[in-house]
C-alpha cells in the first residue's frame, strides 16, 4: 500500500501579501554634484567665476539622471549657488535635491511612495520584503509603515516564511 502525502504550501495558503519596496525603486542614474570643484583654492565661491562656469558647462550630460547637490569641502557656500545649479539642471535631470546620495535616495523613494495606491492593501495581511537586489533606504520602510498601518489588517517585515510582526489591527 503506497500512501503518498500531499505537500501543502502553508505560506501560499496563509493569505499573506508580499510587498517588495524595491518595486518602487525610482529609475535613472544617481549623480553627486559636489560644488567643492567650483571653489577658489578650495575655500570660497567667487560669483563671477561660478556664473561663467554655469554658463559654459555642458548640462546635457545630466539628462534623465537624479542629481544630489552638495559641498564636501569645509566652506561657506551661498544658497543662491545651489539655486543656480538647480535652475540649470532642471531641464535635463529627472530630479535634483540638496544633500548627499542618501538624501537623494530618501527623496526619490518618498516621491515614488506618495503615488502608491494603498487601497489595494485594505484589510490585507502584508509582509514587507526585507532584502533583495536593490538597496532600499530605511526611510522607505518607515514611509511604507506610516502609509499602510491605517488600512491593513496586519503588517510584518521579512519573508512570508519568517516574519517579524510590526502591527496588528485590534478587532
Amino acid at each position: 500500500m503506497d500512501i503518498q502525502e500531499e505537500i501543502v504550501n502553508k505560506v501560499a495558503l496563509s493569505g499573506l501579501v508580499s510587498l517588495d519596496p524595491a518595486s518602487f525603486y525610482p529609475p535613472g542614474d544617481r549623480v553627486l554634484y559636489d560644488i567643492k570643484d567650483n571653489l577658489f583654492q578650495g575655500l570660497i565661491l567667487r560669483e563671477k567665476d561660478f556664473r561663467e562656469f554655469v554658463k559654459e558647462h555642458d548640462w546635457t550630460q545630466y539628462q534623465g539622471k537624479n542629481v544630489a547637490l552638495t559641498c564636501t569641502a569645509d566652506a561657506i557656500v551661498p544658497t543662491w549657488a545651489y539655486m543656480l545649479l538647480a535652475n540649470r539642471l532642471a531641464p535635463y535631470a529627472r530630479d535634483v535635491v540638496f544633500g548627499d546620495k542618501e538624501v537623494l535616495e530618501t527623496v526619490l523613494f518618498e516621491k515614488a511612495l506618495a503615488g502608491m495606491d494603498i487601497e489595494q492593501y485594505r484589510n490585507q495581511r502584508i509582509v514587507i520584503k526585507g532584502c533583495g537586489d536593490v538597496e532600499v533606504p530605511a526611510s522607505a520602510y518607515v514611509e511604507l509603515t506610516k502609509k499602510l498601518t491605517p488600512v491593513v489588517k496586519s503588517l510584518m517585515f521579512g519573508e512570508p516564511c519568517s516574519t517579524v510582526p510590526i502591527y496588528k489591527k485590534k478587532d
